[in-house]
């Protein structure tokens, strides 16, 4: 039985249950359906509150600075902290090759690395030799750069695709400074007490490596330094069209350092500015002097090499290797020199003795640090910048990372025990590193395979080359630069895409031709950060709008559909504001606003003025008013005591509403105001009002209250007729300063584009919040990147009256706490040259 009186209730409670579920299933069903509708018509529709600084830190649970920073102490007590994790990380992250050999599959790499390394070892071997002349080096040294430095690389290095070794700028920078610091002028013979202009080539040859080999220890010593402190970004400094700009008047360069083996004359070398210009000249002196056999051997081997690299292209989607040019031209001219006696027959000048085996380590003297150190940084800036440029490029073809500061660390030492085996400055080749990738090179391996070609070289092959004519590796330099050359052509590129770029080209281009490598490449570098500079200084400030229907607001200049919202103005600079840029900030907020701050202050303060003394004129105006409706009320009761005297010549009436009016009688004796005045049976309230029919009180001629009338004239003041007057004087007081629409009540500031704000961007914003509400305009602030908020409040930018509910996560947020706050405006436009009605008087 008590089973049939509950299923009733437990069945409703079902239905009912099942009713809810329903509900909130059809409701859950229709929210799916609207958002898969949303996802395939490409629209969104968000609906949130309006969010500041505040409501921002309290969704998102913001972090404070001391959550996400260490203190320094901290940071030095985990950098102290050894474990076994942190060690192993430590040690592999300082040799990459303990993490990728043990990994090494030889099935999978070996072969295609072994292919790879012998095709760039092959053109080691003349690129080598070749660049040794460019860094007026025996051609010895030109392998011993690339043997060891590759080497090094391979356990310190993170690109598998670079191939370390002699390059044509670094060769160019070295023979700048070992020309400059051991001149053939130094080492002239001495026969008795005369010098002949014979030339001691031995001992110069043996100061210049030694020269040599002091620039490359400390030029790697910088760059290791560097990697240490984590500068690895002091390459990105370098832009691509400085070094693009860079290299090629470094090829000029060269060039010009080449003209002496290819003409086979002997022009005196300049070091300094201008020394491009002056060895020109000289060499243009000395071309009745050309030695013809080795012009015909020099243009001989240059069409030979281009015609065979030109075919050599063609045919490379067809060859699974390219064909050594270089190598083979080598040995041909080798083999020709020796067997027709080019030396001693037609006295073409050739390479020379080339000693077998390796030469033993020696310190460099340290002595001529002093004099190579700005040569050496230059060195070690411009070496890096080439090596991480192509790292990173073929880093990003084959999908790994390559580690900035290790490959400083890498390439430093490198350098650092390559000169202490007297090798001069390397870095990575572009011709080669193209040729290690596409003949199918996958690690580091490559490079060691390349290595062992030019150690077998060194150690048996070297004395081949003893009778190579140095117009072949001149001719072999020649047309390596084709490349560098062709980059003429970024002129007409830049000047499509970028003017300022174009700039960065050419001053970099003339100042390296002009003054030399290491000046030309300070003054390239310093007039490409004052570009920066520059663009920062003078960025384009804007005025948005926002698009209809939709949460974006853009310049509304450069958009036509862009609609300004009445009474805010959002202001976005394209910059970071900061020292630089910060007066000019403030300056174009005024100009784009259309408010003259300081003439607004002015005018308000003067109208605070005028009617802080319009207040006390009325306050003495009160008071006589006080005293005249006293007397008022002592005549009325002594009237209404006595009755009229006719003898007195005065006579008494009461109107309707009450009050009692006086005059004089026309044949009695004159007053002495002679007015005609009504007077209220109740004091003067504020709505009250007086009306004076003629002459007055001298005392109470004043503004806001009486008005000097012509005869017939009838004016009623009180407060309408003040306002008016105030409505007047204030339209005299804007028409005599210009014509100004003051119909802003609110302006946002954008700084989405802001990624730091240091103290003087904070006086200047500060300055901002400050004179504007002077002027009841509110400022606000949107889109400030959680930065740039912890460094306002580092600056003690937020006080009592500026707030964090000045800052909104968006310029949409904004303009809604605007409209909500202050909405339209209803402020009229002031024309200039107003003039005042006929009847009110100033």
């Amino acid at each position: 039985m008590q089973m049939q009186l509950l299923l009733p209730q437990q069945c409703s409670g079902i239905c009912f249950w099942l009713h809810v579920c329903s509900q909130k299933e059809s409701l859950y069903l229709d929210r799916v359906r609207q958002m898969e509708s949303a996802r395939r018509s490409g629209r969104f529709r968000v609906e949130r509150d309006v969010l500041d600084e505040l409501k921002l830190e309290e969704v998102t649970q913001r972090k404070s600075y001391a959550d996400i920073h260490s203190s320094l102490s901290e940071q030095l007590k985990n950098s102290l902290r050894c474990n076994v994790p942190y060690l192993k990380q430590s040690i592999v992250s300082r040799l990459p090759v303990l993490y990728w050999l043990p990994k090494y599959s030889v099935w999978d790499y070996g072969m295609p690395d072994l292919i790879s390394g012998i095709s760039v070892g092959i053109m080691h071997l003349p690129q080598g030799m070749a660049y040794a002349l460019l860094a007026s080096l025996p051609p010895v040294f030109g392998l011993y750069s690339s043997l060891y430095p590759a080497l090094v690389y391979f356990f310190f290095g993170t690109s598998r695709h670079v191939s370390i070794g002699t390059f044509t700028v670094l060769s160019i920078m070295v023979g700048s400074v070992t020309e400059r610091l051991a001149p053939d002028v130094d080492f002239q013979k001495a026969n008795g007490t005369n010098i002949t202009a014979e030339v001691d080539v031995t001992a110069r040859d043996s100061y210049r490596v030694q020269v040599a080999a002091a620039t490359t220890v400390l030029g790697g010593l910088i760059q290791v330094l560097l990697g240490v402190v984590k500068f690895g970004f002091v390459g990105t400094y370098l832009s691509e069209p400085l070094v693009r700009a860079y290299t090629t008047a470094a090829a000029a360069h060269a060039v010009v350092a080449q003209l002496k083996y290819v003409l086979g004359v002997s022009p005196t070398r300049f070091s300094g500015p201008l020394s491009l210009v002056y060895t020109l000249k000289d060499v243009c002196s000395l071309l009745p002097n050309t030695h013809l056999p080795t012009l015909l051997v020099s243009a001989v081997t240059i069409v030979l090499l281009i015609a065979a690299k030109e075919l050599n292209s063609f045919l490379s989607s067809k060859l699974p290797v390219p064909i050594p040019v270089e190598l083979i031209t080598i040995v041909a001219g080798t083999l020709i020199s020796s067997y027709a006696h080019l030396n001693t027959n037609y006295t073409i000048s050739v390479v020379g003795e080339i000693p077998s085996g390796l030469s033993s380590p020696s310190v460099p003297d340290v002595s001529l640090f002093g004099e190579v150190i700005r040569d050496a940084f230059a060195l070690a800036i411009v070496g890096y910048a080439i090596t991480i440029s192509l790292g990173k490029t073929f880093a990003l073809k084959h999908g790994y990372k390559v580690d900035s500061n290790q490959e400083l660390v890498a390439l430093g030492l490198s350098n650092t025990v390559g000169g202490f085996f007297q090798c001069f400055s390397v870095c990575s080749s572009m011709s080669r590193s193209l040729i290690q990738d596409t003949t199918g090179g996958k690690t580091q391996m490559a490079g060691v395979a390349s290595s062992l070609i030019v150690l077998v070289t060194i150690l048996k092959l070297g004395t081949l080359f003893q009778e190579l004519p140095k117009a072949v590796l001149s001719a072999i330099v020649f047309v390596n630069l084709k490349g560098m050359f062709k980059q003429y052509y970024d002129i007409v590129t830049l000047w499509r895409s970028s003017k300022i770029d174009l700039v960065v080209w050419l001053v970099t281009w003339v100042s390296t031709l002009l003054l030399n490598l290491d000046l030309g490449l300070a003054a390239s570098v310093t007039f490409a950060l004052f570009t920066v500079i520059f663009r920062t200084q003078l960025p384009a400030y804007s005025v948005l709008g926002n698009i209809p229907g939709t949460e974006l607001y853009v310049d509304i200049e450069t958009h036509r559909e862009a609609r300004g919202i009445p009474g805010v103005t959002i202001f976005r600079s394209s910059a970071t504001v900061y020292f630089a840029n910060a007066d000019l900030y403030l300056e174009a907020l005024k100009e784009k606003s259309g408010l003259n701050i300081s003439k607004m202050i002015i005018y308000k303060r003067r109208q605070e003025a005028k009617q802080k003394r319009r207040e006390r004129r009325a306050e003495r105006r009160a008071k006589r008013q006080a005293k005249r409706e006293r007397r008022a009320q002592r005549a009325a009761r002594e009237l209404s005591e006595f009755s009229v005297e006719e003898e007195s010549g005065c006579w008494r009436d009461t109107s309707i509403d009450g009050t009692v009016t006086v005059e004089d009688e026309p044949g009695g004796t004159e007053r002495e105001n002679g007015t005609v005045f009504v007077i209220p049976t109740t004091p003067r309230t504020l709505d009250g009002r007086w009306e004076y029919l003629k002459g007055g009180d001298p005392d109470c001629t004043s503004l806001g209250w009486m008005s000097e009338l012509q005869d017939g004239d009838t004016t009623t003041l009180g407060s309408s007729s003040e306002d008016t007057l105030s409505h007047d004087l204030e339209r005299v007081s804007l028409g005599s300063l210009g014509k100004w629409t003051w119909d802003i009540h609110s302006i946002i500031l954008d700084l989405s584009t802001a990624n730091f704000i240091d103290t003087v961007a904070i006086k200047t914003m500060k300055n901002i919040f400050q004179d504007f509400s002077e002027i009841d305009v509110d400022i606000y602030m949107a889109g400030c990147q959680a930065s740039v908020v912890e460094q306002l409040e580092h600056g003690d930018f937020f006080s009592e009256k500026i707030t964090k509910r000045r800052l909104f996560a968006s310029v949409h947020d904004a303009v809604l706490h605007c409209l909500n706050h202050r909405g339209a405006t209803t402020i009229p436009t002031y024309e200039p040259s107003v003039e005042l009605p006929t009847s009110t008087k100033l």
